[in-house]
């Protein structure tokens, strides 16, 4: 079967500068590397491929030469003269600093992240906390019970029984990591015997199992700020499940909501409350008092004539800003109460006051159907 052409199976234009060489390589590379596809023999000959080509065309002679004679170039006795350049080293060296910037990282991410000497970090882990409205206003300290995986007290951390210690991995050399080679280039996997810890434990500890870490109950104090707003997220660094064998542990992240409140809704440091009043207080005018968060008691005047969704702002009666001194705004809206269940007499003194009424008492609903009127006759016209 006749080889795939190098631009082809890299993705690129044959005017690709080094640069986007690079690129398409390391997207390919990632996609196919034998770690992320185990037991994959098509991906594993996919990355053979892709290897190939990138070895070839980073090379300005090399790519010259593929230019000029395609594939003929590179067999033996070519016209290219390259005939048995790519030997099982060849492509080792040239691929050590791209290799290590690409699956440098790869292998390096995640949430179990290894430390040095292959002790892997501790997973990281969430916990929920919802507080109030008038704690969010506040702020508070919180004591929380996590359970989590911690350090051994027995073997401190080692996983191997007291009075021994973890052994160098014979089959990596205490690294880690083993390397093989396929073809030019050069593999580097995860050790088997070790699982990339770089040691070996004979005698593991009793309690632990040679884990290095214990699952307990522990009790942590969280500091929440005044001000703190609904979905914040809260990392407590290393305070999460411990690594193994001695290994960094994780973080632990509070993830925290503010339950919806009976009077008070929040915009951002702004707080909005809907006051219902009386029909007549709307219409003469008063006053009344609004409990603000902080407990203190505010008195809203109310002037006469006052129309339902009509607003007041109390300065500095929000929500206080995260780390900042400054406060929002309380904004009271009204709305009015229409009369119910009344007496005999309430509804002749209200149908009294119906007859006293002209257009400048109801303005707005006088006007309303003025123009409405004025609309329909303007349609039949």
């Amino acid at each position: 079967m006749a080889k795939a052409d190098f631009y082809e199976t890299l993705g690129v234009s044959k005017g690709a500068n080094d640069k986007d060489l690079k690129s398409a390589f390391r997207k390919l590379a990632m996609k196919y590397h034998p770690d992320k596809n185990p037991d994959n023999l098509e991906a594993e000959r996919k990355f053979k491929e892709i290897n190939e080509a990138y070895e070839t065309l980073k090379d300005p002679q090399k790519r010259a030469a593929y230019d000029q004679f395609g594939h003929a170039a590179f067999e033996q006795g070519g016209p290219g003269g390259f005939g048995g350049g790519f030997g099982a080293g060849a492509g080792a060296g040239a691929f050590s600093d791209i290799f290590e910037d690409i699956f440098g990282e790869m292998m390096g991410g995640g949430r179990a992240r290894r430390g040095s000497g292959g002790r892997e970090r501790g997973a990281d882990l969430r916990y929920n906390m919802e507080i109030s409205l008038e704690e969010a206003f506040a702020g508070k300290t919180a004591q929380i019970r996590v359970p989590t995986s911690i350090q051994c007290d027995q073997c401190s951390g080692s996983g191997a029984k007291p009075g021994s210690t973890p052994s160098s991995c014979g089959t990596c050399h205490g690294s880690g990591r083993v390397r093989a080679s396929q073809g030019f280039f050069s593999v580097e996997r995860t050790c088997p015997t070790c699982h990339g810890r770089g040691e070996t434990i004979s005698d593991p500890c009793t309690k632990c199992s040679g884990q290095g870490r214990v699952t307990e109950e522990r009790s942590l104090s969280v500091n929440i700020p005044a001000g703190i707003e609904d979905g914040t997220r809260i990392r407590l660094a290393g305070e999460g499940e411990a690594g193994l064998r001695t290994g960094p542990s994780g973080d632990l992240y509070i993830f925290l909501s503010v339950r919806p409140h009976e009077f008070f809704q929040r915009d951002g440091a702004d707080l909005y409350c809907t006051v219902p009043i009386s029909m007549t207080t709307a219409a003469l005018g008063g006053q009344f008092d609004v409990v603000t968060l902080d407990g203190a008691k505010t008195r809203v005047k109310v002037p006469d004539g006052t129309q339902a969704g009509r607003q007041f702002r109390l300065k500095s009666k929000g929500m206080p800003v995260l780390r900042s001194s400054q406060m929002g705004d309380l904004y009271i809206q009204i709305s009015i109460e229409t009369p119910q269940k009344l007496t005999k007499r309430q509804r002749e003194l209200l149908e009294e006051f119906e007859q006293l009424s002209s257009r400048e008492n109801n303005p707005e609903s006088s006007g309303f159907f003025s123009k409405m009127r004025h609309f329909f006759d303007t349609l039949s016209e």
